[in-house]
């Protein structure tokens, strides 16, 4: 693939990133959260599927269910931001998991795509927010 063929793919694929963003952002409102709160949680996926989905290789959204969100929040979000912090990682995957519940909800992804990803997460939690400090310890 050709770097240009590699940008409009990229290209698409934010695109349609853009309508999953706006699905739930109105989920988000629906739910009563504040401004200020949904815009963290937007900004969070947004990060996710269009910046780290995207690196390498255009992913399709439902590809950051599995088990890139592993290298994701456990080595890339700890190494290459510089915003990583243990609670960081934690907020992190809150929005992410909330982002994909909504993607379920609407039957974008599949409820054990959903469960995987918790899974996932939950399994992981402690070692990401511990490797995140002694990352940033040292």
């Amino acid at each position: 693939m050709t770097y240009e063929e590699y940008e409009n793919l990229c290209k698409q694929q934010q695109e349609k990133n853009e309508e999953y963003l706006d699905v739930f952002e109105r989920d988000l409102i629906q739910s009563g959260l504040a401004q200020k709160t949904i815009r963290k949680h937007l900004n969070n996926v947004d990060f996710y599927i269009n910046t780290y989905l995207l690196r390498e290789e255009p992913l399709e959204m439902k590809e950051g269910c599995g088990f890139r969100i592993d290298i994701y929040l456990g080595y890339f979000f700890i190494r290459k931001c510089m915003w990583s912090t243990p609670g960081t990682i934690k907020t992190t995957a809150a929005s992410i998991k909330k982002f994909y519940k909504s993607m379920d909800e609407h039957g974008c992804i599949s409820k054990d795509e959903y469960e995987d990803l918790c899974d996932i997460i939950k399994e992981n939690m402690k070692t990401w927010q511990d490797d995140c400090e002694a990352f940033n310890n040292y």
